[in-house]
C-alpha cells in the first residue's frame, strides 16, 4: 500500500495529521527548512511528536531542504545529531553539502532527496542512488509516463507530492522572491510573488504564474500501480485542520480502494483551492485551465475547521496490531498475554476465576472482551486462548487486564534505535584551497572572463576578437554552419562549451544524445550543466563537464562533493553575499555570474501560451508587474519557459570586490542584448570603455548582512 505522507507545521499538526490516518509525517526545526515560515519545533517538542508517532507506528522525515552556508553546516549536522537521538526516520535534504554534512554526523541515516534538488530523470534517480540516498522526491511536474518509467528501473524509492501547492517553476530553480525582494526561495522564505498579478501586453489573462492546487486522488491506485512507494501531501503553513481534513480523505481512499466521490472533492476545496485543483502535469494537460489563484480566505468557515479540530483531539486512529492469548483455568490467576507487530509484548494476571452461577466465560466472551480496543491506538487482529468451563470473572478485571497491557506495550514501543554517530569536519583548508587547473595556472589574479549567449545573432567578428576564456553556447542553438561558430572552432583559441538544458526528460534523452554526439564531432568537448541528472548523461559522450548555477552551489562542501564526482568547474548561486563567496573554500575552479538578466524562474507550463493561447515565444513582451517593470519570457528546449529578471545584473565597477573572492572565471549572461550590446558591455568589463545599463541591478550580492 502506499505510504500516505502528511504536512505537520507545528505539534498540533503532528496529531491532526496521525488521528486522521497518516503513515508519515515531515517537519522541521525553526530554521534549514523550505518553509520557516511555519510554527515548526523545537528540540523537546519535536521529541515529543517523535514518541507519538514511534507509539503509533507512524515514520518521521526532518525536513532540511534549504541551502546552507559554510557557517551553518555544523549546526545542521548537531540538528541531525540530535533528530537522530530522537528517532527521525530519514532527513530530507536539498544542498549537496547539507547531505554531506549529515552524512558523517549521522552515517547510518536514511536520506531523501528533496524535490527541490529537481531531480526529473532516471539519470537523477541513479545519480541520488550513487550518492547515498535511498528515497527521491521527484519534480511535480512529471507525467504518469514519466513516473512510470522512472519507477520501473529506479534503484531506491520514489515519492511524489499528490495535493497541495504547486509552483510555476521548478522546485529549486526559482530565484524570483529572492531576487525581486530578497527573500530566498531556495532558503525556506519564499514570499510568493508568483502570486501577483502581473500583465501581459494586448491579453486579458490574469495571474499568469499562479497555478491551483494540485490534486491527484482520483489516481491514487494507478499510482501505486505504476510503481510509486510513497505520496505526499503539502501544507506545513496551513492550520492543522487542513491537515486532519486532507489526510482523512486521501486515507479513507487509499484503504477502500474506492473512487472518491463528487462530495469528496467539494470538501477539498472546501478546506482550501485556488479556483478548484489541477491534475494537468500528471495527466499531461498542461495548458491555462491550471491557472488560478486564492479568492477568499475560506478558513473563516470556523464550524467547518471546530468539527474536524474535535474529532482529532479527542479521537484515537486504530492502527497498531495486537493479537492476544488468555488462559483461564480453575484455581490459578487469569493470565492474558500480547504481542504487537513490532515484537514488543506484554503479560498480566487477573484474579482468579469463582464458580460461575448465573453467566459463565466462554471462549467467545473472553475473544469479545480483548477485542475491546477503543480509545488505544491497537487494533487487535485475534485471540487464541482456553476457558475452562464453569468460571466466571468481573467484567471490570478484564478492563484492568486490557489497561495493564497497553501500557506497557506503548512504554516499550517509545524506545528509540540507537545510531552510530561521527563528526562533521569541514573539507579543505586554506592551505590546500587551491588546485590548479590546465586553462587557468593562478588565482592570484583577476577572474577571466566568460559568455554565455542565447543564440547565434550575438556572436560577432568583434566579440570572438575580445577573447573571452569560454564560450558558452545552448546545444540546441549550435548551427555548424555558422560562419562565426566555424571561425571559433577553428582557431581553438576560446574554449566553446555546451549548455544542456537544465530540464531533460527521459523521452527527451536522444534527442539531446543526438546533439551531444554531433558537438563532440565538431571538437567540443564542454558542458555545461544545470543538474545532477545530467553529469553521467554528458560525461558518456566525452564532455568535460562545467557546474552550472541550476546545481545550487552555496557551500564549500558543496565544491567538495561536484569536485568528486568529477566536475572541471562549479558556478557559484548568484543568491550568496559576496562576503560568503570570498570565504569558501575552493577546491576546483569556481565562476561567479556577474552580468546580465538572471533567471527567475524554469517554467514546464508555457508562460506565452497561458497568456496568448499559441506559441508566439518570439514575439512575447513579457510580464509586466504592478511597478510596471517588464520581465522577458525566453522560450528554452521542450517548450518550457525562462522568467528573466526585468533588470540587468552589472557589477562591472565593482572590479576590486570581485577580484578579491578567489573566483577563476566571471560570466557575462547575453539573453536580450543584441550583439553590438555585447560586445559593449565586454569591453566594459575589460577596462575599455564607459558602459553602463539603465536600471541596473547588484542582485542579492550586497544585501544586508543582518539577514539570514
Amino acid at each position: 500500500m502506499l505510504e500516505l505522507i502528511s504536512p505537520a507545521g507545528s505539534p498540533e499538526g503532528v496529531i491532526a495529521a496521525i488521528q486522521n490516518g497518516a503513515d508519515a509525517i515531515y517537519l522541521g526545526f525553526k530554521e534549514f527548512n523550505a518553509h520557516t515560515d511555519a510554527e515548526n519545533f523545537t528540540f523537546n517538542e519535536f521529541g515529543r511528536a517523535l514518541e507519538y508517532c514511534r507509539i503509533r507506528g507512524i515514520k518521521s522525515y526532518l525536513t532540511l531542504n534549504s541551502l546552507a552556508t559554510d557557517n551553518e553546516l555544523s549546526i545542521i549536522a548537531h540538528q541531525a545529531k540530535e533528530a537522530s537521538r530522537y528517532g527521525v526516520d530519514a532527513i530530507i535534504v536539498q544542498d549537496l553539502g547539507v547531505m554531506q554534512a549529515v552524512k558523517e554526523a549521522v552515517p547510518g541515516m536514511p536520506l531523501h532527496a528533496s524535490t527541490r534538488m529537481c531531480v526529473h530523470n532516471l539519470e537523477g534517480v541513479k545519480m541520488a542512488a550513487a550518492m547515498g540516498f535511498s528515497r527521491v522526491v521527484v519534480a511535480r511536474e512529471l507525467s504518469r509516463k514519466k513516473l512510470m518509467h522512472i519507477c520501473k528501473y529506479s534503484p531506491i524509492e520514489i515519492e511524489i507530492l499528490i495535493h497541495g501547492e504547486l509552483c510555476m517553476s521548478y522546485s529549486g530553480q526559482c530565484y524570483l522572491s529572492g531576487l525581486r525582494g530578497n527573500h530566498s526561495a531556495n532558503r525556506g522564505q519564499c514570499a510568493k510573488p508568483c502570486q501577483l498579478d502581473y500583465s501581459t501586453a494586448g491579453h486579458t489573462i490574469t495571474y499568469p504564474l499562479a497555478l491551483k492546487d494540485n490534486c491527484l486522488i482520483r489516481y491514487l491506485s494507478d499510482i501505486e500501480s505504476i510503481g510509486v512507494t510513497s505520496v505526499m501531501i503539502e501544507g506545513r503553513t496551513k492550520r492543522p485542520e487542513y491537515s486532519a481534513l486532507v489526510t482523512g480523505m486521501y486515507s479513507r481512499t487509499t484503504r477502500s480502494a474506492k473512487s472518491p466521490t463528487h462530495d469528496n472533492i467539494r470538501t477539498l476545496q472546501k478546506t482550501f483551492s485556488r479556483q478548484g485543483f489541477t491534475d494537468g502535469f500528471y495527466t499531461e494537460r498542461i495548458d491555462s485551465e491550471m491557472l488560478g489563484v486564492r479568492e477568499e480566505d475560506k478558513r473563516s468557515d470556523t464550524t467547518f475547521f471546530a468539527a474536524t479540530r474535535k474529532g482529532y483531539l479527542n479521537g484515537e486512529f486504530q492502527r497498531v496490531p495486537i493479537r492476544f492469548v488468555g488462559s483461564i483455568t480453575k484455581g490459578k490467576r487469569i493470565k492474558i498475554a500480547a504481542a504487537d507487530d513490532k515484537n514488543n509484548s506484554a503479560v498480566v494476571y487477573g484474579p482468579i476465576p469463582e464458580e460461575a452461577f448465573h453467566r459463565e466465560l466462554t471462549s467467545t466472551i473472553l475473544k469479545t472482551q480483548l477485542h475491546k480496543t477503543a480509545g488505544t491506538p491497537f487494533i487487535c487482529l485475534g485471540v487464541k486462548g482456553t476457558v475452562e468451563p464453569g468460571l466466571t470473572i468481573p467484567t471490570s478485571a478484564f478492563t484492568e487486564m486490557r489497561r495493564e497491557v497497553f501500557a506497557e506495550i506503548l512504554e516499550q514501543r517509545k524506545s528509540i534505535p540507537v545510531r552510530a554517530e561521527g563528526e562533521y569536519i569541514p573539507s579543505g583548508s586554506p592551505e590546500e584551497e587551491f588546485i590548479l587547473d590546465e586553462y587557468e595556472p593562478s588565482r592570484a589574479r583577476p577572474p577571466v572572463v566568460t559568455v554565455s549567449i542565447s543564440n547565434l545573432g550575438q556572436l560577432s567578428e568583434e566579440l570572438e576578437e575580445l577573447r573571452p576564456k569560454i564560450l558558452y553556447i545552448p546545444i540546441t542553438k549550435l548551427d555548424y554552419e555558422s560562419t562565426r561558430l566555424k571561425s571559433i572552432l577553428e582557431k581553438r583559441d576560446i574554449i566553446v562549451a555546451a549548455i544542456l538544458p537544465r530540464v531533460i526528460h527521459d523521452n527527451e534523452r536522444k534527442q539531446i544524445a543526438a546533439l551531444l554526439e554531433r558537438a563532440h564531432e565538431y571538437g567540443i568537448s564542454d558542458a555545461l550543466i544545470g543538474n545532477i541528472g545530467h553529469i553521467q548523461f554528458a560525461k558518456k559522450y566525452g564532455m568535460t563537464v562545467r557546474g552550472d548555477f541550476g546545481l545550487n552551489v552555496y557551500n564549500s562542501e558543496t565544491l567538495f562533493v561536484l569536485q568528486k564526482l568529477g566536475l572541471r568547474s562549479a558556478t557559484i548561486s548568484f543568491e550568496m553575499r559576496l562576503s560568503e563567496i570570498r570565504s569558501l573554500s575552493k577546491p576546483m575552479n569556481t565562476e561567479l555570474m556577474t552580468y546580465g538578466r538572471l533567471p527567475l524562474m524554469l517554467a514546464e507550463s508555457c508562460i506565452v501560451r497561458n497568456s496568448t493561447g499559441v506559441c508566439t515565444c518570439d514575439n512575447f513582451s513579457g510580464l509586466v508587474d504592478e511597478n510596471g517593470a517588464v520581465y522577458p519570457v525566453e522560450s528554452v528546449f521542450g517548450c518550457r519557459n525562462v522568467l528573466l529578471n526585468s533588470k540587468k545584473l552589472f557589477m562591472a565597477d565593482k572590479n576590486r570586490a570581485i577580484a578579491s573572492l578567489g573566483l577563476w572565471a566571471q560570466r557575462l549572461c547575453f539573453t536580450t542584448e543584441n550583439a553590438i550590446e555585447c560586445v559593449s558591455v565586454m569591453k566594459r568589463y575589460m577596462g575599455l570603455n564607459e558602459f553602463t545599463p539603465p536600471g541596473y541591478t547588484r542582485g542579492m550580492y550586497f544585501r544586508s548582512e543582518g539577514e539570514i
